[in-house]
């Protein structure tokens, strides 16, 4: 008997040693070199090249307002919500209980109690710190809310895959995505500690069609239900003159979309390539497609989040690859007054990219992520101009600063490097 008990619990150390393995153990690499410098951004073959490589169709005649932090995002997004005729479908990483949240359970509420179908999606891991008062307030309303894969004996192969999206839809005609989540962390303005940077976006014209259809895509995996029909694609509208892309990643297929769509872009950097992401882990591909912009004379400066970042291990690990950045002339710098969370991506004065996507390995490889290209003069400085104000609230790291760090933070940085596939 003791025997029997001895190897059932073999049997099931073993069998989770194995589940454990499945989800960490990184899949193999679809992209494996860098990708070669054949045209500039400025170049129409650009556009069309990001098309075909990224499966992402080009939308044209949007407009699309750039909402700073939190004082200018939730008003902006709520507003949005409070005007619904038909359908709001909102998915998110983070859902978390506080003020915000509970203005936005009792927002998707009360535009359910007046006939509008509320579908609210939100990542399991994302949303643990969730009061379920506030899934009572939105469910007892009418409101659809569900979990994205949630823990199950049969989805344990699937843990480590989790939807990272940040999307609002509202009426099929006004989208909303960036980097914040439904939290009392992104409140304010980016003053203090308090109050996270960030940036979202609100979409008008054709491509909110793509940002419905990226809902769709998780809906059904989640709930079975198909979306389809005018309430959630009416006729689009034309709102602007922008041409944009939502570019999509998932597991277990498409995951490589997303990064070389970003290597495509660094490639074709002909002056000044702009990088602020929240979580800076880039593995060794796109480390030489940025080194690879350098030799050809490109500029590059990088914005990342410095000791008040939410993820410590990330910065670690981001760090121990900074010395062949800066050698190269990489300009680094840790953002001052708060946490930094935005994920944008800009190439010479053309072309911007922005939504939920990290350049890190798990945005790149393991998450579902949503991503909007948007080309054009004009947008470009409006964020050229947002990452030039953050720059003046940030402190430049100098190759020499970065060499004498105490041999303590060197040891743990390479340690937190070799995480950097889950990170």
């Amino acid at each position: 008997m003791r025997r029997g008990v001895i190897y059932g619990a073999i049997a099931v150390i073993a069998s989770l040693l194995t589940l454990l393995a499945i989800n960490l153990v990184p899949e193999p690499r679809v992209l494996r070199s860098i990708v070669p410098h054949r045209f500039d951004s400025s170049d129409p073959q650009f556009a069309k090249t990001m098309g075909s490589f990224s499966q992402g169709q080009m939308f044209g005649s949007n407009a699309v307002q750039t909402l700073v932090n939190g004082d200018e995002i939730f008003p902006s997004m709520l507003q949005a919500i409070r005007a619904a005729h038909t359908t709001i479908d909102m998915e998110t990483y983070i859902y978390w209980s506080g003020a915000v949240g509970y203005e936005f359970a009792t927002s998707l509420a009360a535009k359910a109690r007046d006939g509008v179908e509320v579908r609210v999606l939100v990542d399991w891991v994302g949303s643990l710190p969730f009061d379920e008062d506030l899934i009572q307030i939105m469910t007892r309303a009418g409101v659809t809310f569900e979990r994205y894969r949630p823990i199950h004996w049969y989805t344990l192969d699937r843990f480590n895959n989790r939807t990272h999206r940040k999307l609002l839809i509202v009426d099929g005609h006004v989208a909303f995505t960036g980097g914040v989540g439904i939290a009392d962390n992104w409140r304010g303005n980016a003053r203090n500690p308090d109050e996270w940077r960030d940036t979202h976006y609100r979409i008008e014209g054709t491509a909110v069609s793509a940002f419905q259809a990226a809902f769709a895509q998780n809906w059904l995996e989640t709930t079975g239900e198909t979306l389809q029909g005018e309430k959630f694609y009416p006729e689009p509208e034309p709102a602007g003159e922008l041409d944009a892309q939502l570019i999509l990643s998932s597991q277990p297929n498409g995951s490589e979309d997303m990064e070389l769509m970003m290597l495509t872009a660094m490639a074709a950097a002909k002056e000044h390539l702009r990088i602020g992401m929240a979580y800076f882990v880039p593995d060794d591909v796109a480390l030489q497609q940025i080194l690879d912009s350098r030799k050809r004379g490109v500029s590059v400066d990088v914005i990342v989040p410095n000791s008040l970042t939410d993820v410590p291990l990330t910065r670690k690990s981001s760090r121990y690859f900074w010395g062949s950045l800066l050698q190269a002339g990489v300009r680094i710098f840790e953002f001052q007054p708060t946490m930094y969370h935005p994920k944008l991506l800009i190439v010479d004065d053309v072309w911007s990219s922005f939504g939920s996507a990290n350049l890190d390995e798990r945005s790149l490889r393991l998450n579902d992520e949503a991503t909007l290209n948007v080309y054009g003069k004009d947008f470009a400085k409006t964020q050229i101009d947002l990452f030039n104000q953050d720059l003046q609230r940030s402190r430049q790291i100098s190759l020499e600063e970065w060499q004498a760090r105490p041999l303590r933070e060197k040891v743990a940085d390479w340690f937190a490097s070799q995480l950097r596939w889950q990170l």
